[in-house]
């Protein structure tokens, strides 16, 4: 459907025909980003709108749309200030004034959208990695509708605040101690939550609680974003046994973005640019393994701890490969400050990597995971929970609590969530009745035996749905639906982490003689 007569350039926008999920042609709406020729045609790289980067392809003119093709604007010139192009001229009158209406506007809207609160604040600093939007699978009808506080994008960029209905009126809950009882299926038999105080209040003085800290060890900086990091470089990567098709930019070498497929050595993680250098280096080769000390072994299944400053060369060679498949962190060559945890599935050839995670030897935000990644061809194999689970089993040995630096991608999101809620759930399902009475358990002791940190645990009962307000207390109502739907997702559940098969001891990273 293009037209020969008109030009694309780089900026322009128009439909490009493309397969869904079920093999069905849509046209979404798609921005070029780079146009080159190649011998009797040219190809245009596009990015769909709306959609994730791993979508990302080259397409051929045929899948184009001219009849709804828009050119790029052109940016609008406006006076300068302090000879900077960009800027409105400005005086400071008119600053004080503008000033003073932030102020007034800002006073206004704290005093006109009255946000009412749960028992800790700070959990909203982690409800941005839930959207408003909740799963079927726990849907649960309760007696009143527990409106809620805040709906945040996953980055934390928007943030969109329902006040409550007029006229209704709702205690607020001061302490931690206050006293939330978990009523399973809506009859009597039920349990008493105690939430924790929120003495690490982070928010904002109006009530309306602050964004998410988008920093991160391992955070990347979006403002340097350019043509070239916003497009894939490499086409294929055959690492052992599986060919890889990368999602996302990943600052390989130059030279070897132009060959068909690059080859990597799947224990040493080396990359070369063809397979005869490929089976010489694997002559030399003498790793069968990650290198580092295994930590964990249970089955098939393994777990090797490296230090990003010991083996620098395998850390940055899976820094590599990990960018491929991760949008939102960058590459950093300085690994010292990490360590990397390594999982792989054994047989007669060797450990074969299957994910990773890595995390700040010293973390002053209670980091437990600066990256996670599972590799595409385990993926939605229970893998990405396992490397979770065992990221808290570390913070078990520690005598932490952890969380994942945001943000989280998509898939990253999803995962932590799921886990987040079957842990928490069958603590509670767990619970049993004490001499006629409910059994009680606070916040604070569901992030002790969990090591998952106390705003998440929050964050997660307000995911699903369960903190309802009756009768002057916070109780936590699980119906037939959540009980059903949990337990139908822990029989799929099949790979779990062994605490006894862990060897770990935990090192003080404060004292700089042991980096």
């Amino acid at each position: 459907m293009a037209d020969s007569s008109v030009e694309i350039i780089e900026g322009c926008r128009l439909p490009v025909l493309r397969k869904n999920q079920e093999n069905e042609d849509e046209w979404p709406l798609a921005e070029i980003l780079s146009v080159k020729d190649i011998p009797g045609r040219k190809l245009y790289y596009v990015h769909y709108i709306d959609f994730n980067k791993r979508l990302d392809e080259w397409v051929t003119p045929d899948r184009l749309d001219m009849k709804k093709l828009q050119f790029p604007k052109k940016e609008a010139k406006t006076p300068t200030k302090n000879g900077l192009p960009g800027s409105r001229p400005s005086s400071p009158e008119r600053d004080v004034k503008r000033k003073a209406e932030s102020v007034c506007l800002a006073t206004q809207v704290s005093a006109a959208t009255p946000v009412p609160s749960l028992p800790s604040s700070t959990e909203v600093t982690q409800a941005a990695v839930y959207p408003a939007i909740r799963d079927s699978t726990f849907s649960i009808k309760s007696r009143e509708e527990h409106e809620q506080l805040t709906a945040l994008t996953t980055n934390g960029t928007t943030r969109r605040i329902i006040p409550s209905q007029p006229g209704r009126k709702r205690k607020t809950c001061g302490g931690t101690d206050e006293m939330v009882k978990v009523f399973q299926n809506n009859n009597p038999r039920c349990s008493t939550v105690f939430l924790p105080p929120g003495e690490d209040s982070q928010d904002s003085s109006d009530g309306i609680p602050s964004a998410p800290r988008m920093t991160g060890s391992l955070v990347s900086d979006r403002s340097h974003d350019d043509i070239v990091t916003r497009m894939k470089n490499i086409d294929c990567i055959e690492l052992g046994r599986h060919r890889l098709k990368p999602w996302y930019f990943s600052p390989y070498p130059q030279e070897l973005t132009t060959i068909p497929i690059l080859y990597l050595c799947e224990f040493c993680l080396k990359y070369l640019k063809s397979l005869k250098c490929l089976q010489r280096h694997l002559t030399k080769c003498n790793l069968r393994h990650p290198p580092g000390n295994e930590i964990y072994r249970k089955g098939t299944i393994s777990f090797f701890e490296i230090d990003g400053r010991k083996n620098k060369s395998y850390s940055q060679n899976l820094c590599l490969l990990a960018k491929c498949f991760l949008d939102h962190k960058t590459l950093y060559y300085d690994t010292d400050p990490f360590l990397f945890y390594v999982m792989t599935e054994y047989d007669s050839k060797g450990f074969h990597i299957v994910g990773y995670f890595s995390k700040e030897k010293e973390s002053t935000e209670d980091y437990n995971v600066a990256c996670i990644l599972t590799l595409p061809p385990y993926q939605r194999r229970g893998y990405g929970k396992l490397l979770i689970e065992f990221s808290y089993e570390l913070s078990k040995v520690e005598a932490k609590t952890g969380t994942p630096e945001k943000p989280l991608s998509d898939l990253g999101l999803l995962s932590y969530r799921s886990y987040w809620s079957q842990t928490i759930l069958e603590i509670l399902m767990s619970l049993k009745p004490e001499n006629g009475e409910r059994p009680q358990i606070t916040i604070n002791e569901i992030s002790e035996i969990t090591s998952v940190k106390k705003e998440d645990v929050i964050s997660t009962l307000q995911y699903l749905n369960l903190i309802n307000y009756y009768k002057g207390q916070y109780i936590l109502t699980l119906s037939e639906d959540i009980v059903d739907g949990h337990e139908r997702a822990m029989q799929k559940r099949h790979l779990r982490i062994d605490s006894k098969c862990l060897h770990f001891t935990p090192k003080d990273w404060s004292k700089r003689g042991k980096w």
